[in-house]
């Protein structure tokens, strides 16, 4: 029978020495060698008992998030479609057969959405950026949830919806932004659809929605919204008449963003919707080197996948009943984007 201690066991001196070391290295930051010096043993006596701790369950190390956020779809999300960013927020289980964000209770809160949206802007914009702002409700709530953003110029992407509620809307978004960030405000004062294209094309001439405009290929980092093409969903959709809405829906039209539809391949239907709406053009936004989408709510799930698969998206703020559907789809995943520079490679 053996007489020495039990290879499974460790001894009082040896416990206080490995919980010594453990908290030198862990939550004092200093390096084996330090603690191999402090205690008089060598860097790799250090290793082996930090690395006994670990086995014996003396220190264990959790990976935490904020409960709110889904880091494990997250990350899946962000695989799997290609993006720079995903961020999934928790679902609220309670309000999963209303309306979402767009038009009223939602499988997600709709400001608990804005709120992500906004720390994640403020992580993305650095100082002498050009912050782009769409039109939409989650890209508003997004705007009045931001705390901290470095000096910036912010420019209105978009038209509103309603000229009338412009000052409580994305005009008031940039303001928004602007006065956090102490950088200017470019907003237009003009609604996102037109009557025909020659009303669009003399507004865009207009000099403070002219100046705007100016702004748009000095974007740096842009917001925007996503819409489904039905009632309630599509800031668009409510905007047209019934001809035009069936006109654009033979066209297979699934999604809109920024006032440019998409079918459900993630390709551009409609252009010459684009010739009445003051709006960015999709060719520039595909340019922007960072852009960031805010939608939520399972009705638009079909719509943010299909946007997805555009290409003119990075990075996504959603919810867990949208990553789901959008991780169990089997259709492909997002063409490549063009012309956008990525400095620091895909996190």
């Amino acid at each position: 029978m053996s007489t020495g201690r039990s290879a499974t066991r460790m001894g009082p001196a040896e416990l206080v020495q490995a919980a010594a070391m453990a908290r030198r290295f862990y939550l004092e930051g200093k390096s084996k060698i330090q603690i191999a010096e402090e205690f008089g043993v060598s860097r790799f006596k250090v290793a082996r008992v930090l690395e006994t701790a670990l086995d014996r369950d003396l220190v264990r190390i959790e990976i935490r998030v904020p409960a709110e956020l889904d880091a494990e779809r997250s990350d899946a999300l962000r695989a799997r479609y290609g993006l720079r960013h995903a961020v999934v927020v928790e679902s609220a289980p309670a309000l999963t057969d209303g309306l979402d964000d767009a038009a009223g209770p939602a499988t997600t809160d709709p400001e608990n959405l804005g709120e992500v949206a906004a720390d994640l802007l403020g992580e993305l914009v650095a100082e002498g950026d050009v912050l782009g702002l769409a039109w939409g409700r989650s890209t508003i709530n997004m705007a009045a949830a931001l705390h901290r953003l470095p000096p910036c110029t912010v420019v209105q992407l978009t038209g509103v919806y309603d000229a009338g509620t412009a000052e409580r809307g994305s005009v008031e978004a940039v303001r928004r932004a602007a006065a956090v960030s102490g950088g200017e405000a470019h907003p237009i004062y003009a609604p996102m659809l037109l009557p025909d294209s020659a009303t669009a094309a003399a507004l865009r001439r207009q000099p403070g929605i002219a100046r705007a405009f100016e702004y748009f290929h000095k974007v740096t980092v842009a917001a925007v919204s996503i819409g489904s093409w039905a009632p309630g969903i599509s800031t668009v959709y409510d905007m047209l008449s019934d001809e035009e809405r069936a006109q654009y829906a033979s066209l297979g039209a699934a999604a809109e963003m920024s006032a440019h539809l998409f079918d459900s391949e993630g390709r551009r239907v409609g252009r010459d919707l684009g010739e009445r709406c003051i709006t960015v053009e999709a060719d520039r936004l595909r340019r922007i080197p960072e852009v960031v989408a805010i939608a939520g709510g399972l009705r638009k799930a079909e719509a943010i996948g299909a946007v997805l698969r555009s290409g003119l998206v990075t990075s996504l703020v959603t919810d867990t009943a949208v990553a789901d559907y959008l991780l169990l789809e089997t259709g492909p995943g997002p063409r490549p984007a063009l012309d956008r520079a990525d400095p620091d490679g895909a996190s």
